[in-house]
Protein backbone atom coordinates (compact mmCIF):
# COMPACT_ATOMS: atom_id res chain seq x y z
CA UNK A 1 0.00 0.00 0.00
CA UNK A 2 1.40 3.37 -1.00
CA UNK A 3 1.96 5.86 1.80
CA UNK A 4 -0.35 8.88 1.18
CA UNK A 5 1.97 11.27 2.98
CA UNK A 6 4.84 10.16 0.74
CA UNK A 7 2.74 10.76 -2.41
CA UNK A 8 1.61 14.20 -1.27
CA UNK A 9 5.19 15.15 -0.35
CA UNK A 10 6.49 13.93 -3.72
CA UNK A 11 3.84 15.83 -5.69
CA UNK A 12 4.49 18.99 -3.65
CA UNK A 13 8.22 18.66 -4.29
CA UNK A 14 7.65 18.23 -8.05
CA UNK A 15 5.39 21.31 -8.15
CA UNK A 16 7.96 23.29 -6.18
CA UNK A 17 10.79 22.23 -8.50
CA UNK A 18 8.70 23.05 -11.60
CA UNK A 19 7.85 26.49 -10.19
CA UNK A 20 11.51 27.15 -9.42
CA UNK A 21 12.54 25.98 -12.91
CA UNK A 22 9.92 28.14 -14.64
CA UNK A 23 10.67 31.23 -12.55
CA UNK A 24 14.37 30.88 -13.40
CA UNK A 25 13.64 32.29 -16.87
CA UNK A 26 12.31 35.58 -15.44
CA UNK A 27 14.96 37.97 -14.17
CA UNK A 28 14.36 40.39 -11.29
CA UNK A 29 15.63 43.73 -12.61
CA UNK A 30 16.70 47.04 -11.12
CA UNK A 31 17.60 50.40 -12.66
CA UNK A 32 21.18 49.25 -13.35
CA UNK A 33 19.93 47.60 -16.53
CA UNK A 34 19.94 51.05 -18.15
CA UNK A 35 23.74 50.90 -18.13
CA UNK A 36 24.26 47.16 -18.67
CA UNK A 37 21.71 46.52 -21.45
CA UNK A 38 23.18 46.01 -24.93
CA UNK A 39 21.67 48.07 -27.79
CA UNK A 40 20.33 44.96 -29.55
CA UNK A 41 18.69 43.44 -26.44
CA UNK A 42 14.91 43.16 -26.32
CA UNK A 43 13.21 43.07 -22.91
CA UNK A 44 9.64 42.18 -22.00
CA UNK A 45 9.20 43.75 -18.55
CA UNK A 46 6.44 43.59 -15.96
CA UNK A 47 6.35 46.53 -13.54
CA UNK A 48 4.65 45.37 -10.36
CA UNK A 49 3.98 46.40 -6.77
CA UNK A 50 4.27 43.86 -3.90
CA UNK A 51 0.80 44.81 -2.59
CA UNK A 52 -0.93 44.49 -6.00
CA UNK A 53 -3.34 41.53 -6.17
CA UNK A 54 -3.49 41.59 -9.98
CA UNK A 55 0.31 41.41 -10.13
CA UNK A 56 0.28 38.25 -7.99
CA UNK A 57 -2.39 36.74 -10.24
CA UNK A 58 -0.24 37.46 -13.30
CA UNK A 59 2.93 35.86 -11.84
CA UNK A 60 2.23 32.23 -12.93
CA UNK A 61 1.40 33.42 -16.46
CA UNK A 62 4.52 35.60 -16.52
CA UNK A 63 6.78 32.69 -15.53
CA UNK A 64 5.19 30.49 -18.21
CA UNK A 65 5.85 33.19 -20.81
CA UNK A 66 9.49 33.41 -19.74
CA UNK A 67 9.96 29.64 -19.98
CA UNK A 68 8.17 29.30 -23.33
CA UNK A 69 10.06 32.16 -24.99
CA UNK A 70 13.33 30.63 -23.81
CA UNK A 71 12.38 27.16 -25.09
CA UNK A 72 11.48 28.67 -28.49
CA UNK A 73 14.92 30.27 -28.73
CA UNK A 74 13.35 33.74 -28.79
CA UNK A 75 15.69 36.74 -28.46
CA UNK A 76 13.24 38.33 -26.00
CA UNK A 77 14.40 38.52 -22.38
CA UNK A 78 11.70 38.48 -19.70
CA UNK A 79 12.02 40.46 -16.48
CA UNK A 80 10.22 42.03 -13.52
CA UNK A 81 10.74 45.37 -11.79
CA UNK A 82 9.45 46.39 -8.34
CA UNK A 83 7.98 49.80 -9.22
CA UNK A 84 7.62 50.71 -5.52
CA UNK A 85 11.39 50.46 -5.08
CA UNK A 86 12.63 51.75 -8.46
CA UNK A 87 10.15 54.60 -8.86
CA UNK A 88 12.28 56.75 -11.16
CA UNK A 89 12.88 53.78 -13.47
CA UNK A 90 9.13 53.11 -13.60
CA UNK A 91 8.53 56.80 -14.31
CA UNK A 92 10.81 56.61 -17.36
CA UNK A 93 8.52 53.87 -18.72
CA UNK A 94 5.40 55.95 -17.90
CA UNK A 95 4.02 53.36 -15.52
CA UNK A 96 0.69 54.58 -14.12
CA UNK A 97 -0.97 51.35 -12.95
CA UNK A 98 -0.06 47.78 -12.06
CA UNK A 99 0.81 45.40 -13.50
CA UNK A 100 2.25 47.41 -16.41
CA UNK A 101 3.65 45.41 -19.30
CA UNK A 102 6.28 47.02 -21.53
CA UNK A 103 8.48 45.82 -24.37
CA UNK A 104 11.83 47.64 -24.58
CA UNK A 105 13.30 47.50 -28.06
CA UNK A 106 16.07 49.82 -29.28
CA UNK A 107 15.23 53.12 -27.57
CA UNK A 108 11.45 52.67 -27.77
CA UNK A 109 9.24 51.49 -24.88
CA UNK A 110 6.06 49.86 -26.19
CA UNK A 111 3.03 49.57 -23.91
CA UNK A 112 0.78 46.50 -23.84
CA UNK A 113 -2.89 47.25 -23.15
CA UNK A 114 -4.53 43.93 -23.95
CA UNK A 115 -5.91 41.16 -21.73
CA UNK A 116 -3.50 39.71 -19.18
CA UNK A 117 -3.44 36.29 -20.83
CA UNK A 118 -0.49 34.21 -21.97
CA UNK A 119 -1.72 34.18 -25.59
CA UNK A 120 -2.32 37.93 -25.71
CA UNK A 121 1.05 38.88 -24.20
CA UNK A 122 2.98 36.35 -26.33
CA UNK A 123 1.33 37.64 -29.50
CA UNK A 124 2.18 41.23 -28.52
CA UNK A 125 5.81 40.30 -27.81
CA UNK A 126 6.16 38.48 -31.13
CA UNK A 127 4.61 41.33 -33.10
CA UNK A 128 6.59 44.18 -31.56
CA UNK A 129 9.94 42.39 -31.28
CA UNK A 130 10.03 41.58 -35.00
CA UNK A 131 10.40 43.92 -38.00
CA UNK A 132 8.07 46.91 -37.94
CA UNK A 133 6.97 46.04 -41.49
CA UNK A 134 7.31 42.40 -42.58
CA UNK A 135 7.99 41.47 -46.18
CA UNK A 136 5.77 39.06 -48.14
CA UNK A 137 8.10 37.60 -50.80
CA UNK A 138 5.68 35.14 -52.43
CA UNK A 139 2.01 34.55 -53.17
CA UNK A 140 2.10 31.44 -51.02
CA UNK A 141 3.38 33.46 -48.06
CA UNK A 142 0.70 36.08 -48.73
CA UNK A 143 -2.08 33.44 -48.64
CA UNK A 144 -0.63 31.92 -45.46
CA UNK A 145 -0.59 35.30 -43.69
CA UNK A 146 -4.11 36.06 -44.94
CA UNK A 147 -5.39 32.86 -43.33
CA UNK A 148 -3.88 33.78 -39.95
CA UNK A 149 -5.08 37.38 -39.64
CA UNK A 150 -8.61 38.76 -39.48
CA UNK A 151 -7.31 42.19 -40.53
CA UNK A 152 -4.24 42.61 -42.75
CA UNK A 153 -2.52 45.87 -43.76
CA UNK A 154 -0.20 45.68 -46.79
CA UNK A 155 1.81 48.30 -48.68
CA UNK A 156 2.22 47.57 -52.40
CA UNK A 157 4.84 49.37 -54.48
CA UNK A 158 8.37 50.71 -54.42
CA UNK A 159 9.98 53.68 -52.66
CA UNK A 160 7.62 56.64 -52.27
CA UNK A 161 6.38 59.27 -49.81
CA UNK A 162 3.46 56.98 -49.02
CA UNK A 163 5.89 54.20 -48.09
CA UNK A 164 7.73 56.49 -45.68
CA UNK A 165 4.42 57.47 -44.06
CA UNK A 166 3.39 53.83 -43.86
CA UNK A 167 6.61 52.78 -42.10
CA UNK A 168 6.34 55.74 -39.71
CA UNK A 169 2.74 54.88 -38.78
CA UNK A 170 3.65 51.19 -38.45
CA UNK A 171 6.30 52.04 -35.86
CA UNK A 172 3.66 53.83 -33.80
CA UNK A 173 0.78 51.36 -34.20
CA UNK A 174 2.70 48.07 -34.16
CA UNK A 175 1.37 47.62 -30.59
CA UNK A 176 -2.09 47.08 -32.11
CA UNK A 177 -1.64 45.18 -35.39
CA UNK A 178 0.80 43.69 -37.91
CA UNK A 179 2.09 45.55 -40.98
CA UNK A 180 3.31 43.98 -44.23
CA UNK A 181 4.74 45.07 -47.57
CA UNK A 182 4.84 43.32 -50.95
CA UNK A 183 5.27 43.80 -54.67
CA UNK A 184 2.28 43.79 -57.03
CA UNK A 185 3.29 40.39 -58.41
CA UNK A 186 2.18 38.46 -55.33
CA UNK A 187 -1.43 39.67 -55.52
CA UNK A 188 -4.09 37.03 -56.23
CA UNK A 189 -5.90 37.42 -59.57
CA UNK A 190 -9.11 38.38 -57.76
CA UNK A 191 -7.41 41.51 -56.39
CA UNK A 192 -6.86 44.39 -58.80
CA UNK A 193 -5.30 47.69 -57.85
CA UNK A 194 -5.83 50.65 -60.15
CA UNK A 195 -2.75 52.54 -58.98
CA UNK A 196 0.56 52.06 -57.21
CA UNK A 197 1.87 52.62 -54.62
CA UNK A 198 -1.11 51.68 -52.45
CA UNK A 199 -1.98 50.78 -48.87
CA UNK A 200 -4.65 48.10 -48.68
CA UNK A 201 -6.55 46.50 -45.79
CA UNK A 202 -7.86 42.96 -46.27
CA UNK A 203 -10.69 41.86 -43.98
CA UNK A 204 -13.98 39.97 -43.99
CA UNK A 205 -13.42 38.50 -47.43
CA UNK A 206 -12.85 41.80 -49.21
CA UNK A 207 -10.34 44.68 -49.34
CA UNK A 208 -10.28 48.48 -49.15
CA UNK A 209 -7.76 50.97 -50.52
CA UNK A 210 -6.56 53.95 -48.56
CA UNK A 211 -7.48 57.28 -50.18
CA UNK A 212 -5.96 60.32 -48.53
CA UNK A 213 -8.61 62.75 -49.81
CA UNK A 214 -11.51 60.63 -48.57
CA UNK A 215 -9.98 58.93 -45.53
CA UNK A 216 -7.82 61.66 -44.00
CA UNK A 217 -4.39 60.94 -42.56
CA UNK A 218 -3.03 57.41 -42.76
CA UNK A 219 -2.72 56.80 -38.99
CA UNK A 220 -6.39 57.68 -38.37
CA UNK A 221 -7.53 55.45 -41.23
CA UNK A 222 -5.53 52.47 -39.94
CA UNK A 223 -6.84 53.06 -36.43
CA UNK A 224 -10.40 52.96 -37.72
CA UNK A 225 -9.91 49.92 -39.96
CA UNK A 226 -7.93 47.66 -37.61
CA UNK A 227 -11.14 46.09 -36.27
CA UNK A 228 -13.62 43.88 -38.06
CA UNK A 229 -17.16 45.23 -38.41
CA UNK A 230 -18.59 43.37 -35.40
CA UNK A 231 -16.57 42.17 -32.41
CA UNK A 232 -17.01 40.77 -28.91
CA UNK A 233 -15.80 43.44 -26.50
CA UNK A 234 -14.08 43.14 -23.17
CA UNK A 235 -12.81 45.98 -20.97
CA UNK A 236 -9.42 46.03 -22.74
CA UNK A 237 -10.72 46.19 -26.32
CA UNK A 238 -13.35 48.72 -25.26
CA UNK A 239 -10.67 50.93 -23.71
CA UNK A 240 -8.63 50.70 -26.94
CA UNK A 241 -11.53 52.21 -28.88
CA UNK A 242 -10.67 55.59 -27.37
CA UNK A 243 -7.80 55.86 -29.89
CA UNK A 244 -9.96 55.22 -32.94
CA UNK A 245 -12.30 58.22 -32.73
CA UNK A 246 -15.28 55.91 -33.30
CA UNK A 247 -18.42 55.62 -31.21
CA UNK A 248 -19.08 52.08 -29.94
CA UNK A 249 -22.56 50.63 -30.52
CA UNK A 250 -23.01 47.92 -27.87
CA UNK A 251 -25.55 45.27 -27.09
CA UNK A 252 -24.89 44.64 -23.39
CA UNK A 253 -26.06 41.15 -22.44
CA UNK A 254 -25.66 38.43 -19.82
CA UNK A 255 -24.16 35.49 -21.71
CA UNK A 256 -24.13 33.29 -18.61
CA UNK A 257 -27.95 33.47 -18.57
CA UNK A 258 -28.87 34.11 -22.22
CA UNK A 259 -32.45 35.12 -23.00
CA UNK A 260 -34.43 35.61 -26.21
CA UNK A 261 -34.04 39.38 -25.83
CA UNK A 262 -30.26 39.05 -25.45
CA UNK A 263 -29.99 37.04 -28.66
CA UNK A 264 -32.33 39.47 -30.46
CA UNK A 265 -30.31 42.52 -29.30
CA UNK A 266 -27.04 40.99 -30.52
CA UNK A 267 -28.63 40.02 -33.84
CA UNK A 268 -30.01 43.54 -34.35
CA UNK A 269 -26.62 45.20 -33.77
CA UNK A 270 -24.87 42.71 -36.05
CA UNK A 271 -27.46 43.22 -38.80
CA UNK A 272 -27.13 47.01 -38.68
CA UNK A 273 -23.33 46.69 -38.72
CA UNK A 274 -23.52 44.56 -41.90
CA UNK A 275 -26.42 46.14 -43.77
CA UNK A 276 -25.44 49.76 -43.09
CA UNK A 277 -21.68 49.32 -43.29
CA UNK A 278 -21.26 51.96 -46.03
CA UNK A 279 -23.14 54.53 -43.96
CA UNK A 280 -21.79 53.91 -40.47
CA UNK A 281 -18.33 52.34 -40.78
CA UNK A 282 -16.51 55.65 -40.23
CA UNK A 283 -18.57 56.80 -37.24
CA UNK A 284 -19.40 53.57 -35.39
CA UNK A 285 -17.85 50.31 -34.24
CA UNK A 286 -20.38 47.55 -33.52
CA UNK A 287 -20.27 44.69 -31.06
CA UNK A 288 -21.61 43.16 -27.86
CA UNK A 289 -20.31 42.86 -24.30
CA UNK A 290 -20.97 40.28 -21.63
CA UNK A 291 -22.01 41.87 -18.33
CA UNK A 292 -22.62 45.46 -17.30
CA UNK A 293 -19.98 45.98 -14.57
CA UNK A 294 -17.63 48.04 -16.75
CA UNK A 295 -20.53 50.04 -18.25
CA UNK A 296 -21.97 50.79 -14.79
CA UNK A 297 -18.73 52.54 -13.90
CA UNK A 298 -19.09 54.81 -16.94
CA UNK A 299 -22.75 55.73 -16.55
CA UNK A 300 -22.59 55.65 -12.70
CA UNK A 301 -25.78 53.65 -12.56
CA UNK A 302 -27.05 50.10 -12.95
CA UNK A 303 -27.65 49.34 -16.64
CA UNK A 304 -30.49 46.80 -16.98
CA UNK A 305 -29.75 43.73 -19.10
CA UNK A 306 -30.05 43.37 -22.01
CA UNK A 307 -29.58 46.96 -23.20
CA UNK A 308 -28.35 49.15 -26.03
CA UNK A 309 -25.80 51.88 -25.38
CA UNK A 310 -23.46 53.95 -27.55
CA UNK A 311 -20.14 54.91 -25.92
CA UNK A 312 -17.57 57.58 -26.70
CA UNK A 313 -14.46 56.04 -25.12
CA UNK A 314 -12.30 59.08 -25.88
CA UNK A 315 -14.15 61.12 -23.23
CA UNK A 316 -16.22 58.55 -21.23
CA UNK A 317 -19.46 59.89 -22.69
CA UNK A 318 -22.49 57.86 -23.73
CA UNK A 319 -25.90 57.89 -25.42
CA UNK A 320 -28.93 55.91 -24.26
CA UNK A 321 -32.03 55.34 -26.41
CA UNK A 322 -34.79 57.79 -25.37
CA UNK A 323 -37.34 55.01 -26.02
CA UNK A 324 -37.22 51.24 -25.94
CA UNK A 325 -35.70 49.80 -29.13
CA UNK A 326 -37.76 46.91 -30.45
CA UNK A 327 -36.69 46.70 -34.10
CA UNK A 328 -33.74 47.24 -36.40
CA UNK A 329 -35.46 50.32 -37.87
CA UNK A 330 -35.70 51.88 -34.39
CA UNK A 331 -32.02 51.13 -33.77
CA UNK A 332 -31.11 52.85 -37.06
CA UNK A 333 -33.26 55.84 -36.09
CA UNK A 334 -31.42 56.02 -32.75
CA UNK A 335 -28.01 56.02 -34.49
CA UNK A 336 -29.17 58.66 -36.99
CA UNK A 337 -30.26 60.80 -34.05
CA UNK A 338 -26.76 60.58 -32.58
CA UNK A 339 -25.11 61.53 -35.88
CA UNK A 340 -27.45 64.52 -36.32
CA UNK A 341 -27.15 65.65 -32.69
CA UNK A 342 -30.75 64.94 -31.72
CA UNK A 343 -29.96 62.43 -28.95
CA UNK A 344 -28.77 63.79 -25.60
CA UNK A 345 -25.07 63.28 -24.82
CA UNK A 346 -24.43 62.21 -21.23
CA UNK A 347 -21.39 61.70 -19.02
CA UNK A 348 -17.99 62.97 -20.15
CA UNK A 349 -14.63 63.49 -18.46
CA UNK A 350 -15.05 66.99 -16.99
CA UNK A 351 -13.85 67.68 -13.45
CA UNK A 352 -17.32 67.31 -11.93
CA UNK A 353 -17.97 64.05 -13.80
CA UNK A 354 -14.61 62.63 -12.74
CA UNK A 355 -15.38 63.51 -9.12
CA UNK A 356 -18.80 61.83 -9.33
CA UNK A 357 -17.26 58.76 -10.97
CA UNK A 358 -14.64 58.50 -8.21
CA UNK A 359 -17.38 58.68 -5.55
CA UNK A 360 -19.45 56.08 -7.41
CA UNK A 361 -16.50 53.65 -7.79
CA UNK A 362 -15.63 54.05 -4.11
CA UNK A 363 -19.23 53.39 -3.15
CA UNK A 364 -19.37 50.27 -5.35
CA UNK A 365 -16.07 48.97 -3.95
CA UNK A 366 -17.27 49.41 -0.36
CA UNK A 367 -20.61 47.81 -1.22
CA UNK A 368 -18.87 44.81 -2.83
CA UNK A 369 -16.57 44.32 0.17
CA UNK A 370 -19.52 44.62 2.58
CA UNK A 371 -21.48 42.00 0.61
CA UNK A 372 -18.74 39.47 -0.12
CA UNK A 373 -16.53 39.95 2.96
CA UNK A 374 -18.56 41.43 5.85
CA UNK A 375 -15.87 40.68 8.44
CA UNK A 376 -13.25 42.52 6.38
CA UNK A 377 -15.70 45.40 5.90
CA UNK A 378 -16.30 45.62 9.66
CA UNK A 379 -12.55 45.59 10.31
CA UNK A 380 -11.93 48.32 7.73
CA UNK A 381 -14.80 50.38 9.14
CA UNK A 382 -13.31 50.09 12.62
CA UNK A 383 -9.80 50.98 11.42
CA UNK A 384 -10.89 53.98 9.35
CA UNK A 385 -13.39 55.08 12.01
CA UNK A 386 -10.71 54.93 14.70
CA UNK A 387 -8.20 56.73 12.45
CA UNK A 388 -10.79 59.38 11.55
CA UNK A 389 -11.84 60.03 15.14
CA UNK A 390 -8.18 60.16 16.24
CA UNK A 391 -7.42 62.68 13.50
CA UNK A 392 -10.43 64.82 14.51
CA UNK A 393 -9.37 64.70 18.17
CA UNK A 394 -5.77 65.70 17.35
CA UNK A 395 -7.00 68.45 15.06
CA UNK A 396 -9.35 69.78 17.79
CA UNK A 397 -6.64 69.72 20.47
CA UNK A 398 -4.14 71.39 18.16
CA UNK A 399 -6.65 74.07 17.19
CA UNK A 400 -7.58 74.64 20.85
CA UNK A 401 -3.90 74.93 21.83
CA UNK A 402 -3.25 77.42 19.03
CA UNK A 403 -6.29 79.46 20.03
CA UNK A 404 -5.17 79.49 23.70
CA UNK A 405 -1.68 80.56 22.64
CA UNK A 406 -3.12 83.39 20.58
CA UNK A 407 -5.19 84.57 23.56
CA UNK A 408 -2.09 84.54 25.80
CA UNK A 409 -0.10 86.49 23.23
CA UNK A 410 -2.90 89.04 22.92
CA UNK A 411 -3.14 89.45 26.71
CA UNK A 412 0.62 89.95 27.01
CA UNK A 413 0.54 92.56 24.27
CA UNK A 414 -2.21 94.47 26.07
CA UNK A 415 -0.28 94.37 29.36
CA UNK A 416 2.83 95.69 27.66
CA UNK A 417 0.93 98.51 25.98
CA UNK A 418 -0.98 99.74 29.14
CA UNK A 419 2.00 100.96 31.26
CA UNK A 420 3.43 102.66 28.22
CA UNK A 421 0.27 104.73 27.85
CA UNK A 422 0.27 105.59 31.63
CA UNK A 423 3.90 106.60 31.47
CA UNK A 424 3.24 108.96 28.60
CA UNK A 425 0.24 110.47 30.41
CA UNK A 426 2.32 110.98 33.58
CA UNK A 427 5.08 112.67 31.61
CA UNK A 428 2.57 115.05 30.02
CA UNK A 429 1.10 115.94 33.45
CA UNK A 430 4.56 116.60 34.83
CA UNK A 431 5.45 118.91 31.93
CA UNK A 432 2.23 120.93 32.45
CA UNK A 433 2.94 121.31 36.20
CA UNK A 434 6.45 122.54 35.47
CA UNK A 435 5.11 125.10 33.00
CA UNK A 436 2.60 126.40 35.58
CA UNK A 437 5.37 126.74 38.15
CA UNK A 438 7.44 128.76 35.73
Amino acid sequence: MVNKKFVVSTVSLIILLNSATVSAFVEELDDKIKNTRRPDEIWLIQFYAPWCTFCKQLDPVWYEIGAELKSMGSPINVGKVDADVYTSFAKEFRVTDYPAIKLWKDDVKYNYRGPRTKEGIMEFADRVSGPVVRSLPSQQMFQNVMSRHDVLFVYFGGPSDLKEKYFSVAKELIVHTYFFSATRHILPKAVTLEEYPAVVVFKEGTYFLYNEQQDGDLASWINRERFVTYITFDSYSLYAMGDTGKLVVLAVVDEKKPTKDSIRYKTMVKSVATDYKDFYSKEFQFGHMDGNEYINGIIMDELPLPAFIVLNMSNDGYFLPPHKVESMEQLVKFLDGIVKGRVKFQGGNGFYQRFLRMVFNTKMTVSTIATEAPLLAALLFFIFGFAGSTFCYIFYKTFDAVRSRMREEKAKAELLQTPRRDSKAGTRKKNLAEKKAD
